[in-house]
């Protein structure tokens, strides 16, 4: 079964993703990252650049095949149907949607600012995840720091 955590409280969407795509990549991890169509240009770019003389490898939708084959890193706005999505992909969640066919994925990760609209959409999705009989995990990015 599909494992869900819930980064709550991150300050921001973007940079956060950045730390967590790169924590994911250097550990081995593939990703798929569902973002907004109008976030996902500006989260390529963020990975180009995130940390000077760094770079987070990566592919976005609309890249050659061979491309996206050898990216440990995918940026989608819709997930394709045909992704391989194997037990050891992890899906990292940017949009305000339950992403259709999370359950492909041994774990997604659904991050959530502090924007109070962000948060009442964070708290559907956790409501269905539990209806699909789910139990997610939270984790509070705000005590997290002050540790």
């Amino acid at each position: 079964m599909t494992e869900v955590a819930f980064h709550f409280n991150a300050p921001n969407k973007q940079s956060y993703a950045c730390r967590l795509l790169r924590k994911g990549y250097l550990k081995g991890a593939r990703l798929v990252v569902r973002v907004d169509a109008q976030a996902l240009s500006s989260l390529d770019t963020a990975l180009w650049t995130f940390a000077q003389g760094e770079f987070i490898p990566h592919g976005c939708e609309g890249d050659a095949p061979t491309v996206l084959r050898r990216s440990p890193i995918l940026l989608y706005s819709e997930l394709p149907e045909n992704l391989d999505a194997t037990a050891s992909a992890v899906l990292v969640n940017l949009c305000a949607s339950l992403p259709p066919g999370y359950e492909r994925f041994g774990r997604v990760i659904e991050v959530v600012t502090q924007d109070e609209d962000d948060r009442l959409h964070a708290r559907a999705r956790w409501r269905a995840y539990k209806q699909h009989g789910i139990e997610p995990v939270r984790h509070d990015l705000h005590l997290a720091s002050q540790e």
